[in-house]
């Protein structure tokens, strides 16, 4: 899977003209803060906050066209509804890596 979409990222940059930037500026400092949420929330117990903020991530992720960073929410998502918290921390940790992908080569464009 790649770590960008670029028919999407295209499609978007078609829409959104000069504000395409603005779009990359936002979901770079929301998912910034998402990640940040995401390692506080998964210090604790409560398995449904932490599902929610998963989902909200996988979203706008697959909405930039970032698949590969979706999917690794989703997952992260799926074992917080299966109320499987233990070592959501690897999780986090490959869903931070990603992101720095992501964030390398959306810079790149």
């Amino acid at each position: 899977m790649e770590h960008l979409d670029y028919e999407t990222l295209n499609t978007l940059k078609q829409v959104m003209e000069d504000d395409f930037a603005l779009l990359i500026d936002t979901f770079v400092q929301d998912s910034t803060d998402r990640i940040s949420s995401l390692s506080e929330l998964i210090k604790g117990t409560d398995g449904d906050l932490i599902r929610r903020a998963a989902h909200s991530f996988k979203g706008s992720s697959s909405n930039i066209g970032a698949p590969t960073l979706a999917a690794l929410c989703s997952a992260l998502e799926k074992k917080a509804f299966e109320n499987k918290l233990n070592d959501l921390a690897a999780d986090l940790d490959l869903i931070e890596k990603e992101f720095a992908e992501v964030l390398t080569q959306l810079r790149a464009l």
